[in-house]
């Protein structure tokens, strides 16, 4: 009789030798696995930043400026006239007139080399109005620099030593690939004590300071005064920023630092190098970002776009963009906001033909706009009609007037400056949350020009009867314009 053999397990007895080895082996394979995947985790963490800031630091130099100060702008005492002191202040201010002569004061920065035939990168208010610029290399070694040139927009500037020897540099990175809590490496000269690194991460990107063409990463990488101008590296010895601000209560470093990424100063060394100063693009407009009333207002879908409030003699009014156009796609990228596309065209060849889509009227359409020179416009754009002014009419919260000869002359308005002028604003009222003040003066509503009570009121009407819950109005103050949507229910 043959009988089948089921296969069963085995117990032990827990305390056996045999079980006390199976639950070692089972405890010691666990181990290993934790063991390997801790290793495996601690490869993005660098055992030492050694190799890195040795292989980096002889591209990053010191800056020392000079500049004369006169000392005339010393205060004197201040002594009454007439007074028994009078003449002791006198002769005491003349025999110390010689002290009055001018004297040096001295500045200290970062900077680093570019290029082994002497370009160097720093920031502008580093080297602004320097008589003299020397360059420390790290070996010791010094430099007299030249200006090549300066961005005051972006705080970068270029200058050039000439050696005699092909110097150490470093290149630029991607920063538009750089990541919040990557590691970064500060260098420069923090405090004036000479070459120092720190090292941090990324703690936040596509930061907006003040200028019209920031885009800053911060870092918690220690900056101080005396890092301005320094690069800050990533892990592969690229510079991905100049270092620029901290922010601080005390003037010191709290972790909140920041520096001008490497695509925006990319662009500005090259033209700089190229031709000793920027050549932007610019569109010609005024502008102003699209907020859901305003979005509303004209019927938009979405909350996006730059909204044009004014057109002046330029590249935009050649190409026929009004004011009250939002401004949706510039050269085939769309445009999120007013920021965004002040950059984009920043950022254009100058001279370049490009497309721009604008929605007006209830439907886009496509011009061609051929760029002009941001540069020089600044310093010749014609200004536009402004306002400030009193009424006879209560309309949304706003107690407006037509204009008249007399209110043009009290607002330093000129002869051709139209539209009604706001006296007086219920302070109760969404106009005046909005911004609206006495002395504005409405020149469009629903995107069409109005110089009545009754003209305003009409387009009341009109949007009314369209189904819109609020009314575009056009305002300019002080020769800016910008546009308000105020709620109709």
């Amino acid at each position: 009789m043959e009988y089948a053999v089921k296969p069963q397990a085995v117990l032990m007895p827990p305390n056996s030798p045999a079980a006390m080895r199976a639950v070692l082996a089972m405890l010691m394979g666990l181990a290993l696995v934790m063991a390997q995947a801790i290793a495996a985790n601690a490869q993005s963490y660098p055992k030492s930043f050694a190799d890195l800031a040795e292989k980096i630091s002889p591209s990053v130099v010191n800056i020392t400026t000079s500049t004369t100060v006169s000392s005339s702008t010393r205060p004197n005492p201040i002594v009454p006239e007439g007074s028994p002191f009078e003449d002791f202040f006198r002769d005491f201010m003349d025999r110390n007139r010689n002290g009055d002569r001018p004297r040096r004061s001295q500045a200290l920065g970062s900077g680093f080399v570019i290029s082994e035939d002497g370009y160097i990168v720093t920031n502008n208010h580093v080297i602004e109005s320097a008589d003299e610029i020397l360059i420390e290399f790290f070996d010791g070694g010094e430099l007299e620099a030249e200006v090549i040139g300066t961005d005051k927009n972006t705080d970068i500037a270029l200058l050039k030593v000439t050696s005699e020897t092909p110097l150490p540099f470093v290149t630029f990175g991607d920063s538009d690939t750089a990541r919040v809590g990557d590691w970064v490496m500060a260098m420069g000269n923090p405090l004036g004590q000479g070459f120092s690194v720190s090292v941090g991460i990324v703690s936040a990107r596509n930061r907006a300071l003040s200028g019209t063409y920031d885009d800053y990463i911060q870092t918690d990488a220690a900056i101080n005064r005396g890092n301005s101008g320094g690069p800050l590296f990533n892990m592969d010895g690229e510079v991905i920023g100049v270092n620029t601000a901290i922010l601080s209560p005390n003037g010191g470093s709290i972790g909140i630092g920041f520096a001008m990424s490497a695509a925006v100063v990319t662009r500005v060394v090259d033209q700089l190098k190229e031709f000793g100063e920027t050549r932007r693009g610019w569109l010609g407009v005024r502008i102003q970002d699209v907020s859901e009333d305003v979005a509303e207002a004209l019927g938009l879908e979405e909350v996006a776009g730059a909204l044009v409030t004014d057109v002046p003699d330029g590249p935009s009014k050649e190409a026929g963009i009004e004011a009250g156009d939002v401004i949706l796609s510039f050269d085939g990228q769309d445009v999120a906001d007013t920021r965004e596309l002040v950059r984009t065209v920043g950022n254009t060849a100058v001279g370049k033909a490009v497309r721009v889509v604008v929605f007006r009227d209830g439907k886009t359409q496509t011009l061609m706009v051929t760029l002009g020179r941001r540069e020089e416009a600044e310093r010749a754009v014609p200004v536009s009609a402004p306002a400030d002014e009193p009424v006879e009419k209560e309309v949304l919260g706003l107690t407006l007037s037509p204009m008249t000869e007399e209110l043009r002359e009290q607002l330093g308005l000129s002869d051709s400056a139209a539209g009604l002028v706001v006296r007086e604003v219920d302070e109760t009222t969404e106009a005046f949350d909005k911004g609206l003040r006495a002395g504005d003066v409405i020149t469009e509503a629903g995107q069409q020009k109005v110089q009545t009570v009754a003209d305003l009121e009409e387009r009341i009407e009109a949007a009314k009867e369209a189904g819109r819950k609020s009314l575009l109005l056009l305002v300019r103050r002080q020769d800016e314009p910008r546009f308000v949507a105020l709620s109709l229910g």
